[in-house]
């Protein structure tokens, strides 16, 4: 394909289209790639997953790629300058990946800390939130590659989420769930939006005029694409006159010449609209190629980059966002002077715990675990040594680290076969070595298949211990493993419905064999893509995930263990060591995309083990793995607690540099964490019923229910120990034009280091509203700042620079923003709670203004 299109005037180019090209350019082929118009040298662009990293374009064979921290995490290092150069980090990835538009960022508000995807957004602080999406967004288009900001808006939990009305305030959708998009639209204009799955005023997001036209594209000035999130789009018509650009995935449900022709002919679609929305994607797409003209007509090859330059930014940046609770006694960091001997517990210390699940999840290049990186950075003369204690998988960990083909190359072997007329397999269509035992199958398949067809794997299994092993069989479809030639596991006769795959597939089938150290067995797996009689996958599209037809197939494994002489083993260690390291939390199958977590607890006998090694040795640190809260009923048993969130590939280096002291940990919570799930503002309103999740809370999100219901916390929001200390002096208020729209006000501090050792400190600012005769949160945070490795008794000057949004709520009478005539006051400080400074500015004139 030539380059000619790259000089071409896109109007002109829209005449020259014929209606099934319109039609083609508003959907796509597949699953990451728009369509091409090979007639007029239209190129098709790629587009790639997700917040922490860029998947590639295939679930089934996953090019390696870096995973950074989820953006909870990176929340919590309230340091734009860094989120920026994340941006600029994921622009690389994506380029290599061949794509040039990235689905990311997430910036919906975490109103629940249950909610799957929690972990994919920011905060619960709209300003935080919108503020690090505007970073994240320049930093990505800085280096050419497109931003797709989603769910726009309200997805912020996965209960019923392709049905389900959000019912809100207008104030609360436009000060809470509206209010971070809106500032990553005023900062850094993304090229594209991602619309949610569920409805707002009756209609589902991607088919809202009020939504796309009147807010997005009419008070907002987007001129960029809009796309729908995959399979997010529920008819033709609406979904064009709407002002969405393109369908995705593909092939497309809705938008086919037949359906199209079919809304023309009627005239439930006029031409312009068609024209329109073709425009759209030519524009977006020319400005794609000719950014990246090498990326966009390249060969179209996916690769995977590393360097010792890039695990040193992932490192520096998952230690950034860990977040220090609790250090009593100054236990930490661990030295070699007062601590010999550490045991390291808990069921995610070897595991490859890097990131929350659904479509943030990646094939990693490669990953240090907690364990790894606290022996591979011990200092000399540290005992280190593991105890499993428990565990707390939701499946059976997977087992493509200990898998090789019979050829002995990494992994197994994938063969695909058509299926004769009594539907044995007969001819193979397709071979491929797979390193990775979940197989997911619904962006690929080789050509020439039947439509019911089978998937065989086989390799060898090698264990480096004599032990029992339960295996666990999980699948959409149905799938029998063999071991050695004998049927294990059968989870095809008779299935049993479960959670797997988006709610499509099975429970996950066990049995349990024997293996001896370092000696081989053959496993042989076959799947088909057609259900059994027992399923529920009746090809319809259940309303709480993924559309149906999702398939694939799992295989896990691990040790047999007793859960009780586990947990003794645990304590016996423990109560021999001088300091206990307990790593734990969740994972990726109990926080995901596609459902809600069902409790605050921690999975499996966690909270039990840890209040166990608290007891017998105070001295544990608990290092929590998680996108979101979780309860802490041990809290006062131990001496220890980091919030490591999923830290990505780095995670067990940079979990060493804390504990280690290495990196005096900055990092400040991104969300409050309740004592008990009763205490969360959205409590009583977290499901949907009767295809409504009512915003109850209105406004009280986070800190600002904690603080006008005058409920303690555990720990509250913008919390975060250091390994040293800071105080705050001199607030001052400056540069004050407080008047009309052009309001700003300069906001100055004096930080000092207070401690014996460098250390980088948080400055946050809140705003209190005068009484405007509505109710209004006690504080919103409104601006803060980071200063960096600040030595013992230095001290920094820091400026942080307000505007109208920092006094302004939504008028919903006159349908604007408003800031009220009065006296606000400036609260500045360390933490939600802790605030030493506070001055007061008068705004002498009441203004309304819409946009931005």
């Amino acid at each position: 394909m030539s380059r000619s299109f790259l000089d071409a005037d896109i109007p002109t180019l829209v005449t020259k289209l014929k209606i099934d090209e319109k039609i083609d350019l508003l959907g796509a082929p597949n699953w990451w790639n728009t369509h091409a118009v090979p007639r007029l040298d239209v190129p098709a662009i790629r587009m790639s997953d997700g917040p922490n990293g860029v998947r590639g374009s295939s679930h089934f064979i996953s090019t390696p790629a870096q995973c950074l921290p989820c953006e909870t995490s990176m929340a919590s290092t309230f340091d734009e300058d860094l989120i920026h150069d994340v941006g600029v980090f994921l622009a690389e990835e994506a380029k290599i990946k061949s794509s040039v538009i990235l689905l990311a960022p997430t910036c919906n508000i975490q109103r629940t800390p249950l909610g799957g995807r929690a972990f994919e957004s920011f905060s619960e602080d709209p300003h935080l939130s919108g503020t690090l999406a505007a970073a994240y967004v320049n930093g990505l288009q800085s280096r050419g590659v497109a931003a797709t900001i989603k769910h726009f808006v309200a997805n912020d939990q996965e209960s019923e989420r392709t049905a389900a009305e959000s019912v809100m305030s207008d104030r609360a959708l436009r000060e809470v769930y509206l209010y971070p998009f809106m500032l990553a639209q005023k900062h850094s204009k993304p090229w594209a939006f991602m619309t949610s799955y569920g409805r707002l005023w009756g209609t589902h997001c991607s088919e809202n005029p009020k939504l796309l036209e009147g807010i997005l594209r009419g008070e907002w000035k987007h001129e960029g694409i809009i796309m729908s999130d995959w399979h997010g789009v529920y008819g033709t018509d609406l979904s064009i006159n709407a002002g969405l650009d393109l369908e995705m995935p593909g092939p497309p449900r809705w938008r086919t010449a037949f359906l199209i022709q079919h809304c023309l002919s009627s005239q439930k679609l006029k031409m312009p609209v068609i024209d329109e929305r073709a425009r759209n994607m030519l524009e977006f797409v020319k400005k794609m190629a000719q950014i990246n003209p090498d990326i966009v007509f390249g060969d179209g090859i996916e690769r995977s980059r590393d360097s010792p330059e890039i695990r040193k930014f992932c490192r520096k940046l998952a230690a950034d966002g860990m977040v220090l609770l609790k250090n009593t006694g100054d236990f930490l960091p661990i030295s070699p002077r007062k601590v010999k001997t550490v045991a390291v517990v808990g069921p995610n210390a070897k595991g490859t715990v890097i990131s929350g699940g659904g479509s943030a999840a990646l094939k990693p290049t490669y990953v240090v675990t907690p364990w790894n990186g606290l022996v591979l950075n011990a200092p000399a003369g540290l005992d280190i040594k593991y105890e499993v204690g428990c565990y707390a998988h939701k499946y059976l960990p997977t087992l493509e680290n200990h898998l090789k083909t019979l050829e002995g190359e990494p992994g197994w072997r994938c063969t695909f076969y058509t299926q004769d007329a009594d539907g044995n397999a007969n001819k193979p269509v397709g071979e491929y070595v797979l390193r990775d035992t979940r197989v997911r199958l619904n962006d690929f398949l080789p050509p020439g298949l039947t439509p019911s067809w089978t998937m065989k794997l086989n390799g060898l299994l090698t264990m480096d211990k004599t032990a029992s092993y339960e295996l666990g069989l999980a699948v959409a479809g149905r799938a029998k493993l063999w071991v050695n030639g004998k049927l294990t596991i059968d989870n095809w006769t008779k299935q049993t419905p479960g959670d797997f795959f988006y709610g499509q597939g099975t429970i996950e089938e066990k049995a349990t064999i024997q293996l001896t150290a370092d000696q081989p067995v053959e496993l042989l797996l076959e799947y088909t893509n057609t259900v059994g009689a027992d399923s529920t996958d009746d090809g319809t599209d259940k309303g709480n995930a993924q559309p149906a037809l999702m398939r694939g197939v799992r295989l896990g494994g691990a040790e047999k263990i007793d859960d009780d002489q586990a947990i003794n083993n645990a304590i016996a260690l423990a109560a021999k060591s001088d300091l206990v390291v307990f790593v734990g939390g969740l994972t990726p199958e109990w926080e995901s995309e596609g459902f809600d977590r069902p409790t605050l607890n921690m999975p499996g006998r966690q909270d039990e083990l840890i209040a166990k090694l608290g007891k017998t040795n105070p001295n544990t640190v608990v290092c929590i793995q998680a996108g979101s809260a979780v309860a802490m009923p041990w809290i006062d048993d131990v001496n220890g607690v980091i919030q490591a969130w999923y830290s990505g590939n780095e995670v067990g280096n940079a979990l060493a540099d804390i504990l280690y002291g290495a990196v005096n940990p900055s990092g400040k919570l991104s969300l409050t964490l309740p004592v008990r799930i009763e205490d969360v503002p959205s409590y009583l309103n977290l499901q949907s019923e009767n295809g409504q999740i009512h915003y109850r809370e209105d406004l009280f999100v986070g800190y600002k229910h904690y603080q006008a219901r005058k409920v303690a916390p555990l720990f509250p929001f913008g919390f975060g120990l250091s390994y040293t200390t800071f105080s705050l002096t001199n607030l001052t208020l400056s540069n004050i034009a407080s008047h009309d729209e052009a309001f700003t006000i300069h906001t100055s501090v004096k930080i000092v280091n207070t401690g014996s050792v460098t250390g980088s400190g948080v400055v946050q600012l809140y705003v209190a509203f005068p009484d405007i005769g509505l109710v209004t949160p006690p504080l919103q945070l409104k601006g803060f700042a980071k200063a960096r490795d600040l030595a013992a008794g230095a001290s920094q000057d820091i400026t942080i620079k307000l505007d109208k949004y920092a006094i302004s709520y939504w008028d919903t009478p006159k349908n604007a923003w408003c800031v009220r005539a009065g006296n606000y006051r400036v609260f500045v400080g360390f933490s939600s709670d802790d605030m030493p400074l506070e001055a007061t500015f008068e705004v002498q004139k009441t203004f309304h203004w819409s946009g931005l």
